[in-house]
């Protein structure tokens, strides 16, 4: 018989609204950190160890935080998007807390940002904008719509390499393991999608799986590329297997929406965790599959 889902490690209670998204940092000499943005714009700062928020900063003019991001070769540095249509910079070394640099983008939207970090101090930033031409230079880049469609981008060269109509709905969230060549992706519908891309950047559908309930907020796949997770709009997580999306177990703790994961890419604290943010202003944290 299969063992029943764990319950959660513990619960991180007082964003004082809406959790919309997670970061980990969990490297270095310090504490393993998770950081929350929330629907009033406030960013926690929760050691895990204290399982106490050390920070809270007030951001984006009381608007939504939608995405948090640090540097892996300066966690003191720290990236947040927020509805409001800006950027920020953050500073956060030596206990300051102080914006050095923000970027109005222009866009209204839910689209999240992403970054990829080439080498330490370079980094390539994509983000939603209200001119899409207006695209950074960098490397290959894949995009949801709202026609359900993924896009692989060039953008260099500002053009598409592949389309793939992946969701007759909404593209809500995406994910991708660039070692496999393989991403994940979820909508407004009961439907997972896996997919593919070969040399020539050319996508191609691959396994599907059937969820009970519609909508995911968000999925992850974690480091080693063994697990998934997905925010479901049923209250629940619910955790697959990448390979062929075998469904593994379903989570259940929040009494709402959930809109986040996220997976602590090292293994410190020693077990592996996932986090889940909830429409329920609860921050839910699991150890699941911590084995090698």
């Amino acid at each position: 018989m299969s063992r029943p889902p764990p319950d959660p490690l513990y619960i991180l209670r007082g964003s004082g609204a809406a959790v919309n998204t997670l970061h980990f940092c969990c490297g270095g000499d310090g504490p393993p950190f998770l950081y929350s943005g929330s629907g009033k714009g406030a960013i926690h700062v929760w050691n895990l160890t204290t399982r106490r928020a050390e920070h809270v900063l007030e951001s984006h003019a009381g608007n939504s935080v939608i995405w948090l991001h640090t540097f892996k070769d300066s966690s003191s540095s720290l990236i947040s998007q927020g509805r409001d249509m800006r950027l920020c910079v953050w500073d956060l070394s030596e206990d300051r807390s102080k914006v050095t640099d923000s970027l109005l983008t222009g866009s209204v939207g839910f689209c999240q940002c992403s970054l990829l970090e080439s080498r330490p101090g370079s980094a390539l930033l994509a983000h939603p904008t209200e001119h899409m031409e207006e695209a950074n230079s960098g490397p290959v880049l894949c995009a949801g719509y709202e026609d359900g469609s993924l896009v692989l981008w060039d953008v260099s060269h500002r053009r598409p390499f592949s389309c793939l109509k992946a969701h007759p709905e909404p593209v809500m969230c995406l994910d991708i393991d660039v070692c496999r060549q393989k991403g994940i992706s979820g909508s407004s519908e009961k439907i997972l999608q896996s997919w593919t891309f070969d040399e020539q950047q050319n996508l191609q559908m691959r396994d599907c799986v059937q969820m009970t309930n519609p909508g995911v907020s968000q999925l992850r796949i974690r480091a080693d590329g063994k697990i998934l997770a997905t925010a479901g709009w049923d209250n629940n997580i619910r955790v697959f297997g990448l390979k062929n999306l075998k469904p593994l177990a379903v989570l259940q703790h929040h009494t709402d929406m959930v809109n986040s994961v996220a997976f602590s890419d090292h293994q410190d604290p020693p077990q592996r965790l996932l986090a889940a943010g909830s429409k329920d202003q609860r921050i839910s944290v699991w150890s699941i599959y911590s084995e090698s």
